[in-house]
């Protein structure tokens, strides 16, 4: 099962995402690096992940803005092939 953190504000795409077998958990600063995380969903709204600017992370970032949960679901499994 794949772990995605997603950003508090995008319920509907952690509610669907979750509906398709992800694990979903809030984004915060325990688990903004992405250690343990095979995807960051973020609204695209902020670019600024949780206030750090310069925050790394290993787990691709997913700019949810503009997309459908089932365009943002394709691009999750993309990028973790």
């Amino acid at each position: 099962m794949k772990r995605v953190a997603v950003e508090a504000n995008l319920s509907n795409v952690r509610d669907y995402l979750s509906q398709q077998g992800y694990d979903c958990c809030e984004l915060d600063a325990q688990n903004q690096n992405g250690q343990g995380l095979d995807a960051i969903v973020i609204s695209g709204a902020d670019q600024n992940i949780m206030g750090i600017a310069d925050a790394t992370t290993k787990a691709p970032v997913i700019n949810a803005n503009g997309l459908r949960p089932e365009e943002i679901a394709n691009r999750i499994q993309n990028s973790t092939r």
